[in-house]
Parts: C-alpha cells; structure tokens; sequence
C-alpha cells in the first residue's frame, strides 16, 4: 500500500512540475535542442526600437519642414527641442534641431541634434522634394526600461506623392501621403555594442492629422533580397538582410507601435532566420478587434532546429 502510494505521489508530482515549466515557458524560447537564440531576439529588438527612434526623428523633420499654417493646426511638437535656423547658403537651409528633455508624451528622453539640409526654393509639400536629415548623437532613452541607444548617420527624406500631412482629412481629394526615406545609420547601445546597416523604408500616411496610420514597406535590393527595409551588420558582426513581406502597420493612436504586419531577418552566414509577426496582446494572443499591441510574435529557424518566443514592444 506504501509503495502504491508512493508511485501515485510520484505521479503528481512530475505532473505538477510539468504544469509548472509549461507556464514559465510562455514567454521563453521554445527550442528544439539546445539552441541559442540570442543574437535572433537581439536582432528583433533592435529592429523594432531603432526604427522607432529613426520615425521620431523624421517625424519631427516632418514637422519643422511644414509651414506655419500646420505647426498652428497641430497638436504639439517637437517638445523640449531647441529649433535653430541657419541663413541660407548656395540655396540651402538647415534646419537644426537639439533635443534636451522628454518627448510630447514622455516615455522617452531625447538629447542630441537632428540636422536638415532642404534647397531654400522648393517647398517640403512639392512632389519630389528632398531633404538630408544628419543624426549627430541623436541619443533617446526609453523611460519604461532605462535603455538607451545613440544614433548616427545621414538619411534622405523625400515627399514623394507631395502635400503636407494635414491635408489628410481636411482636403479630400488628399487621401494619402508617400514618403521614402534612405540612407546608412550606425546605433551605438548602453551595453558598447554597435550595429550598422542601411535603410530603405517606404512610408504611406492616411487618416487624419489626429489620427494618422503609418503603412511600411522595404524598397531595398541586396545580396539578391529584394523587399529590403534595412541590410547590414548587427552586433554579433552577422550580415543580416530584413524584408518586408507583408506591410507594417503603425498608429497614432497606439503611440505608434508597430500594429500588424509582418517581417523576416534573414542572416545566412549562420543559417538563422527570424519572422516577426506583430499585432499581439499581453496574453501571447493575435489581437482582432482593434485594440493596441503590447508585444509581437518571432517564429526563428537555426539550422534544423525551430521554435517560437514572444517580446514586448
């Protein structure tokens, strides 16, 4: 009888403990072997917050280049920025933008300066209008986590359909707004690590100026990818390719976290390949109903090994 009661403890015991991993292991990789999938989380991470903090760069390059009508119409600003305007030469502005605060919203801090170089003739609104936006030091840190990133590097900001973004909903026959943005960009994080990589990222605005949508797409080529909205060297020293294969959704209303859509980084000198699918809840669950996102899914091969994590925005 002893035994028998031994044996059914036994049992309950390896069940108890199986329901015990099985809920710790929601948020953790789930490998097939042992697998290390740092550098794959690493490269997720870093796609998702450097992007965020390159948008709020154009997006304020966005604002400074509209004219008075729209900084009255808006909203906001660029907060706590210091706004410099040089006189023009050989028929160039530039425009400089020094951060040293909070954001509008303040979840991030910002220091350092975004530069614009415009031709003083032609209009931001102008079809075909481009500028050179120069990150010097352009440091934000988010205020949730603490962690930090340093960004430098020159990119080209293009109007490519023309009008001004609030347009959108006031003029009807403005139904969108198409900006290209290019350029290479260098990230320096708080742990000494760098990463390096172009960019060639397509931005289609709609809705209205206090409830904008920001559609992505890649328009990059190479290393025979195609698709590509950023290409280069990530911290392991890895090349890793990053192709768009189904549009990245933002909203205005969601802090502009990515809402849906989907991505893969690929690194094929070691086999490894992420897909990023966002638009999740807290729960790990896909979010139907419209709500915002608070994380995102990464399906991961390495080699002949697969498995699935989730992380927060």
């Amino acid at each position: 009888m002893k035994t028998k009661n031994l044996f059914r403890f036994g049992l309950l015991m390896i069940a108890v403990m199986t329901l015990i991993f099985t809920g710790c292991s929601k948020d953790k990789t789930i490998t097939k072997g042992t697998v290390n999938t740092e550098s794959l989380q690493q490269l997720a991470n870093d796609e998702n917050n450097v992007e965020n903090a390159s948008d709020q760069a154009c997006n304020d390059a966005n604002y400074e280049l509209s004219p008075v009508t729209l900084k009255s119409t808006e909203s906001g600003g660029p907060c706590n920025t210091t706004v410099t305007i040089s006189p023009v030469v050989n028929d160039t502005i530039t425009i400089d933008i020094n951060y040293h605060g909070k954001d509008c919203n303040g979840s991030h801090i910002r220091t350092g300066d975004v530069i614009i170089k415009k031709r003083y003739q032609e209009p931001w609104g102008q079809a075909g209008t481009t500028v050179i936006v120069i990150l010097d030091n352009f440091t934000i840190t988010k205020v949730s986590t603490g962690k930090s990133m340093t960004l430098n590097g020159t990119k080209h900001f293009e109007n490519v359909s023309g009008h001004y973004l609030f347009e959108l909903g006031l003029d009807s026959a403005v139904t969108s707004i198409v900006h290209r943005v290019w350029g290479a960009i260098t990230a320096h994080f708080d742990n000494n690590t760098t990463r390096s990589w172009n960019i060639a990222r397509q931005r289609t605005f709609t809705g209205s100026l206090i409830n904008l949508v920001m559609t992505i797409d890649g328009f990059g080529t190479a290393g025979g990818y195609t698709n590509l909205v950023t290409w280069g060297i990530n911290r392991n020293g890895e090349q890793f390719y990053s192709n768009i294969t189904q549009s990245v959704v933002h909203k205005q209303v969601c802090d502009w976290d990515p809402c849906s859509g989907i991505i893969v980084h690929e690194i094929p000198s070691a086999s490894k390949s992420a897909t990023i699918t966002y638009g999740y809840d807290s729960n790990n669950n896909l979010i139907t109903d419209g709500s915002c996102p608070t994380r995102y899914r990464v399906d991961w091969v390495i080699g002949n090994k697969s498995g699935t994590f989730f992380l927060p925005l």
